[in-house]
């Protein structure tokens, strides 16, 4: 099992930044990422992020986003820039244990224009 505790959310104007982050009970060996459900829509991926620091990005994020993680402190994390309005959505924390995926409860981010 694995408990993921993810922070960051809240309200930012369009063009503002946030860093989300995401603390997880044990260390993952695996990819850990995020991912984003806006209303009425899928939830689709943002980005993740394997052991060895290389990242990969969901086909929406362009270039605003960056993913890290820490190994030592079993976090990860996203550094938001430029947001728009377009980006407001719950945002989840997952990762793969023994190849089996866990999802965090989500975090709020809402981008007023």
């Amino acid at each position: 099992q694995v408990q993921l505790q993810a922070s960051g959310g809240r309200l930012v104007q369009a063009g503002g930044c946030l860093r989300l982050s995401c603390q997880a009970s044990r260390s993952i060996a695996e990819d850990m990422g995020w991912y984003r459900q806006a209303p009425g829509k899928q939830r689709e991926l943002v980005a993740t992020i394997t052991r060895g620091h290389f990242p990969n990005y969901g086909n929406s994020i362009r270039d605003r986003f960056s993913i890290s993680r820490d190994n030592d402190k079993n976090t990860v994390s996203l550094q938001m820039s430029n947001l728009e309005p377009e980006d407001t959505a719950v945002y989840y924390c997952a990762v793969k244990y023994l190849e089996i995926p866990f999802w965090g409860r989500g975090t709020q981010v809402t981008v007023s224009s």
